[in-house]
């Protein structure tokens, strides 16, 4: 066999070899297509089933001899924690996990099974290949290989692998920050999904976006309240008026501008790229050279409003005595407050607003060792490549963990094709992860953690 023992003070990246790395690839291309062919789907409303593919994961970590905890949190929601000691014990441990749940899939429109994990046209293909089973097999990967060398990481790693990301982590990173807050102790950092894949900017050059933000969540449920009569009659005080006059103009209302740190940092850079004036007022005359990524970024220099529901009546010559609609709005770090005081501007004294979710935002400094070892990591990859931060529209389980004090960043990286319209995957038909795109990947997040 070919694989060796690192002898003490041989810890460092010389000791893989071409062989090895070539092994590091194959292994996670080979537990992508497997992970993908575990239907994890998650429908939201506790309608989810993480068991299968959790003890997959349990299996892959035991096969090398690293031991694992599965946390249930309901039945059939399955987390799974892993602890790998360190060189340094003394040093902060870094939190590297995923979620290993997908969202629901409609097989009619793809175009091949969508977890039959194929790989077609140069790509794996199936529900999770981008959101987020790519990122969770490299990782496995990753740890597999060192257990085989005898390798130790320079600080302690604490795996996780979360159920119900997709639908609020309410039994996933959620419930595990608040019942089991001893499994993270000790770490001050973390690293998971959306950042490090690549996008081509209009002038060819390549960039790799880190992420370092989060926008926050409020979900409202909004009720208007009027008389009830017979359809036929004159009535001023109609619910379902005053709830559609309100939902129009919060959907229609053009947020300003206000452009976090984050995005400041980001857009000075494109600017320096591409040669373009930099006009901190009008930051959205920078997206042009984004690309397919404009329509995210351009997400991120404003609160949003979109209202997502509508439901009243029950006849159509009855009008109703209550209507609700559902909107969802995100905002900006530290542009909570001011959000929820414009809708209620907006909206009127008249419409009733229930919050039905909330999550926090994060935001983060583009700085320090963390930082600059991803930074390493892409520039030894691809010497032409562009690490920027980025503020993601969504969110992540680094919310769950930022409440316990520990920094996340988005770290997953791939080498994105410059015709790929990568954004449109998460969650799309036809999801799909290049082959070369997920080497570059593995072979990058393995260097990363090295070097962490």
């Amino acid at each position: 066999m070919w694989w060796f023992r690192a002898k003490t003070g041989e810890n460092d990246a010389m000791n893989f070899t071409p062989e090895q790395i070539a092994e590091l690839e194959a292994d996670a291309i080979r537990i992508c297509q497997e992970l993908i062919r575990i239907p994890s789907v998650n429908y939201g409303e506790g309608k989810g089933d993480e068991k299968d593919v959790a003890a997959y994961v349990v299996k892959e970590l035991a096969d090398v001899g690293i031991a694992s905890e599965v946390i249930e949190t309901a039945p059939n929601r399955h987390n799974v924690i892993a602890k790998l000691p360190g060189q340094d014990t003394s040093r902060p441990g870094l939190v590297v996990h995923g979620h290993i749940d997908v969202v629901p899939v409609n097989a009619a429109d793809w175009s091949v099974d969508p977890f039959s994990g194929v790989i077609k046209d140069g790509c794996i293909w199936g529900r999770g290949a981008v959101d987020m089973k790519n990122m969770d097999a490299m990782i496995l990967a990753c740890v597999r290989m060192w257990q085989k060398i005898g390798y130790k990481p320079p600080r302690n790693i604490v795996l996780a692998f979360f159920a119900d990301e997709e639908a609020g982590s309410v039994f996933g990173s959620r419930w595990i920050a608040k019942n089991r807050p001893e499994v993270f102790a000790g770490c001050s950092e973390a690293i998971s999904e959306c950042g490090g894949y690549s996008i081509n900017l209009t002038t060819g050059h390549r960039v790799y976006l880190i992420e370092t933000a989060e926008k926050g969540i409020n979900w409202m449920k909004l009720t208007a309240k009027g008389t009830a009569s017979h359809g036929s009659l004159v009535n001023p005080d109609n619910a379902v008026t005053k709830l559609t006059t309100a939902v129009a103009k919060l959907g229609t209302y053009k947020w300003p501008e206000r452009p976090t740190k984050t995005m400041k940092v980001l857009m000075k850079r494109i600017a320096e790229i591409t040669g373009s004036t930099y006009d901190e007022n009008n930051l959205k005359g920078l997206l042009q050279y984004l690309g397919p990524a404009a329509k995210m970024a351009g997400a991120t220099l404003q609160n949003i409003t979109n209202p997502t529901m509508l439901e009243s009546g029950y006849k159509a010559n009855v009008i109703p005595q209550t209507a609700t609609a559902v909107v969802d709005g995100r905002f900006l770090p530290g542009m909570e407050e001011e959000m929820q005081q414009t809708i209620r501007e907006i909206i009127g004294p008249d419409i009733q607003i229930d919050l039905l979710a909330r999550d926090i935002a994060l935001e983060f400094d583009f700085e320090g060792p963390l930082v600059d070892a991803m930074v390493a990591a892409i520039k030894k990859e691809d010497p032409e490549g562009i690490p920027v931060p980025y503020l993601m529209s969504g969110g992540t389980d680094n919310k769950a963990l930022a409440d316990l004090g520990i920094t996340g960043y988005g770290f997953s990286p791939l080498r994105i094709p410059p015709e790929m319209d990568f954004f449109a995957l998460f969650h799309g038909v036809d999801e799909r992860v290049t082959i070369d795109g997920l080497k570059f990947g593995v072979r990058t997040l393995n260097d990363f953690l090295i070097h962490c």
